[in-house]
């Protein structure tokens, strides 16, 4: 891979999933795309690259991104984060909505370890959850939906008690028991894309997001997060990411890393 068809990689990733990608990952880059190389049925990166450039096809450059991707994930990441979710945030929010019914939002869920930690959360806590997990990763949410995992995946970050009321053997793998794979509904989201409808969530996870995105694209996601989120909810980021400080959406919550509530000027905004 020559450094100007890196570029062109680093243009492609930004202008249509928003990602950055710095140029200490040109091999990394080059490792990736191997595999979708030979799956589209090209003799190396470089012929497959020189044909995406001549004509670039959708389908071809959104194979591309999402092999570029980073997919890193696991059961309960950050343990105290879902902690805090199922013992605090799930009850407290349950108390006050309709019906008890709590809407989540998964934004950036690769393949679906996060979803269904929080699922597992929910019904511990016996809270009546609505779990939404996007991901702009066709491949990644075709993965997550059929709850299959290998045994790496599924002893990481779970209990072997929590692994075994909640998965079953599936011949050389493990898969989420029918209640689990229920409680989730997945679906292919960019978060380039302004809401189109008025859909609000009562708690949205963008965990490990927006820290790999291009800074000039991270305040348009910022501001998609804050459309769909009700305006008494928590943004869940990483536990190292900040919001910048000019933005007017969100403030810290004091003590709680990660945790986001909507700044005075956005409530008064949508006021």
């Amino acid at each position: 891979m020559t450094e100007d068809d890196f570029d062109r990689l680093q243009a492609l990733l930004a202008s249509r999933a928003g990602y950055r990608l710095g140029r200490d990952r040109l091999h990394l880059a080059e490792h990736r795309l191997g595999p979708v190389a030979r799956r589209e049925g090209f003799d190396s990166v470089d012929a497959l690259l020189q044909s995406l450039w001549v004509k670039p096809v959708a389908s071809l450059g959104w194979a591309v991104i999402e092999a570029l991707l980073n997919p890193e994930t696991w059961f309960r990441r950050d343990r105290a984060v879902f902690d805090t979710v199922s013992r605090e945030l799930l009850p407290a929010i349950s108390r006050v909505r309709p019906g008890g019914r709590v809407s989540l939002w998964s934004a950036g869920c690769s393949t679906g370890q996060e979803a269904y930690s929080l699922a597992i959360g929910a019904q511990d806590a016996r809270v009546t959850a609505d779990i939404v997990a996007t991901d702009l990763s066709q491949r990644a949410i075709d993965k997550a939906r059929s709850g299959l995992f290998s045994a790496f995946e599924i002893q990481r970050g779970l209990s072997a008690r929590v692994m075994l009321d909640w998965f079953q053997p599936a011949e050389d793998a493990w898969s989420a028991v029918p209640r689990l794979k229920d409680a989730v509904r997945f679906a292919r989201h960019n978060l380039l894309d302004a809401p189109t409808d008025g859909t609000r969530f009562d708690v949205i996870l963008c965990r490990n997001v927006l820290s790999e995105m291009d800074p000039a694209q991270r305040g348009r996601v910022v501001d998609h997060l804050e459309r769909r989120l009700a305006d008494d909810g928590v943004l869940i980021l990483g536990t190292e990411e900040r919001i910048e400080a000019d933005t007017v959406a969100f403030r810290p919550v004091a003590g709680r890393k990660g945790l986001y509530v909507k700044a005075p000027a956005a409530l008064s905004r949508a006021a």
